[in-house]
């Protein structure tokens, strides 16, 4: 029997599988097929997680803290959790506002599963990663897709803002450091959202600060329950140790907002997952509590990559890249290239061709700008070493130089 004889729930029917996913499962099957694949398109650092985090993980398994914890987790846990937003985002948090749970995907999910009904809509500024609209499909919420193109440094402005809010809208995600473009909002630019936000008192915001210590050039970083503190009864900000720490595999992410909406997520999580991993708990305290050094460690190699990659991206013919702000990716526009041919006949007649045809027939992979709200582009993770970016980019360089017209 299929799924559509025993029926799937409608709004996961509706709901599309994650193209990052897709893209990684493809290059999981060429390698085992025997193929030489350079992967561009994992969004996790390739650095190892911290010794001293490892460590703690493995002393949590030694002295038995193998068992279950308070479904919003770790007392310890949540205190750090309210200290880094305390001393790193000036806001004043209690641990009780706070909540651990399996990575920063269910801090999302579970915010807006708590509080979607039918009929709601979240705004989605694009382009946009790509479970944001997934994630409000299933919770039963209409996304409003706002594109904000180049021209906008890919960043949401107030009138776009403005424009998209209707009285059923109750939530806008913000994303900065953004995945896929790595723009940053400044203060100004928060400050200028705020004061939209602040005449529409039944829209919550979602702050998506997942990249926060991946920011280059000295920019400094905000988010907006900072910059606008008449707005922090209605934001949940959120963030984790993934990207920071190299920890995407210890599904350890976490939120504050008010209290309300803090137990309401908790509520739903003790019937979901109940509390996250025990052992990635401990690691996640160390974490935060721990030597800092890594974080400008990895922040400098990304900026090295960054620099590196912009740079051979637009040398070749049909690329065009700016220069991402922050985050590990890079965001280039492969306008030039629609309506050409590869060597191997293959027309590319989107961003979705142009990246298939950079795998079938050139061995590197990447993600689709469409798959993030906005194409024609594509996305490139520079979370890789140096040599094997520099051999990727000469490459996608080759590629472009042999497509006809």
């Amino acid at each position: 029997m299929t799924a559509a004889a025993y029926g799937l729930n409608r709004f996961l029917a509706a709901a599309r599988p994650s193209a990052t996913y897709r893209v990684m499962d493809r290059v999981a099957a060429r390698r085992a097929s025997g193929a030489q694949v350079i992967s561009l398109s994992a969004g996790e650092p390739d650095f190892d997680t911290p010794e001293h985090v490892c460590e703690a993980g493995i002393a949590a398994i030694r002295a038995g803290h193998t068992r279950y914890t308070q479904v919003a987790g770790l007392r310890a846990l949540r205190e750090a959790i309210a200290t880094k937003f305390q001393h790193e985002n000036g806001l004043d948090v209690d641990w009780r506002n706070t909540l651990v749970c399996s990575g920063g995907k269910q801090v999302i999910f579970n915010a807006l599963a708590a509080t979607l009904n039918e009929g709601d809509e979240v705004i989605v500024p694009a382009p946009y990663w790509v479970s944001y609209p997934e994630i409000v499909q299933l919770c039963g919420g209409k996304s409003v897709i706002v594109p904000c193109g180049s021209d906008s440094g890919f960043k949401l402005t107030p009138h776009a803002l403005q424009a998209a809010l209707t009285p059923n809208t109750r939530w806008l995600i913000l994303n900065s450091p953004s995945n896929p473009t790595g723009a940053v909002y400044s203060r100004a630019e928060l400050l200028a959202l705020a004061e939209v936000l602040l005449a529409h008192p039944q829209v919550l915001v979602l702050s998506d600060d997942i990249y926060e210590h991946l920011i280059f050039d000295g920019i400094e970083f905000f988010t907006i329950a900072q910059v606008e503190p008449r707005l922090r009864d209605r934001v949940l900000t959120m963030n984790g140790v993934s990207k920071a720490y190299a920890m995407t595999g210890w599904r350890i992410g976490f939120g504050t907002g008010p209290g309300w909406l803090i137990e309401a997520m908790a509520k739903l999580q003790g019937q979901q997952t109940s509390g996250a991993s025990t052992i990635s708990q401990y690691a996640a305290l160390a974490a935060l509590t721990g030597p800092q050094d890594f974080i400008l460690h990895s922040r400098v190699a990304f900026q090295r990559r960054r620099d590196s990659v912009v740079e051979q991206l637009n040398q070749a013919p049909g690329l065009h890249c700016e220069v991402p702000q922050g985050a590990f990716y890079a965001f280039a526009s492969c306008e030039g290239l629609i309506g050409k041919m590869t060597p191997a006949g293959t027309h590319l007649d989107s961003d979705e061709a142009v990246v298939n045809a950079l795998l079938d027939e050139a061995g590197v992979a990447t993600v689709h700008g469409s798959a993030f709200g906005l194409g024609p582009y594509i996305r490139i993770a520079y979370a890789l070493d140096d040599t094997s970016l520099s051999r990727a980019c000469t490459v996608v360089q080759d590629f472009c130089r042999t497509l006809t017209d």
